[in-house]
């Protein structure tokens, strides 16, 4: 546990290290806003609810969240620090799961400065803030889900670039699994159980039902599971990459 913790604050550190860490919090705060405002029409709608705001999450996590994730095994690789990270008394598992609370940490970070969106909301209604703290959780496991995802893809490569392309078509696959659009595609040949199984693969269909203030055991263990195997895959490749 002790070796699991300064895995992460090492990690979580060195991302104020260097002006990326701000810039993707600037970037991220920015891009919400003008989604929840302007695509969204928060003002328009009239209601006391944050769903302009949460509705697009899925698809800003799907392009910034693997700009963190790239990072966490590929630079690793390429500079050589991989080897030297796993000849210190710590083990493997314990260098992954660091490494991945400490992105998952600043990934939430991200998300608690968007706190004067709450505020605002609650200052022009009533809205039920049980809901939207329900939608914060959601937001947070699958920030977590995305990240694990990517963690395991930026262990294949040396290159950030190629970590970052696979882990967004990934991700993004996760994510149009519970479409209608690609649902229709297999309703004509597949088994409607089947059809409902794939559906039930998707992050949308998950964060979804949590965004609207349901919080069902299902949802999160959903999110929990792809976390753990995504960690686990990570933990194979790695083992697997060794020699490289």
């Amino acid at each position: 546990m002790q070796a699991m913790k300064a895995v992460m604050r090492r990690e979580l550190l060195s991302y104020f290290a260097t002006p990326v860490a701000y810039v993707f919090i600037v970037i991220f705060l920015m891009l919400s806003a003008a989604f929840t405002f302007y695509l969204g029409g928060f003002y328009e709608r009239g209601q006391a609810d944050l769903q302009p705001f949460f509705m697009f999450h899925p698809w800003l996590y799907l392009f910034l969240i693997p700009a963190i994730s790239m990072r966490l095994w590929a630079e690793e690789r390429k500079s050589g620090t991989l080897e030297l990270l796993l000849t210190l008394p710590i083990s493997l598992k314990d260098a992954i799961i660091g490494k991945f609370l400490a992105a998952w940490l600043f990934a939430g970070l991200s998300l608690a400065l968007t706190f004067p969106i709450w505020i605002t909301v609650n200052y022009l209604g009533d809205p039920d803030n049980g809901v939207i703290l329900a939608a914060y959780l959601g937001s947070f496991l699958m920030a977590g889900a995305y990240l694990a995802i990517g963690s395991s893809l930026s262990a294949l490569t040396r290159n950030q670039v190629i970590a970052f392309i696979l882990s967004v078509v990934a991700c993004f696959i996760m994510m149009v699994t519970g479409l209608d659009m690609v649902l229709d595609f297999f309703r004509g040949w597949l088994p409607q159980g089947l059809v409902d199984a794939i559906a039930s693969l998707s992050f949308l269909t998950h964060f979804q039902s949590i965004s609207r203030g349901v919080v069902e055991l299902r949802d999160v263990l959903y999110f929990l599971l792809v976390i753990g195997l995504g960690l686990y895959a990570n933990q194979l490749i790695i083992e697997a990459k060794k020699a490289d």
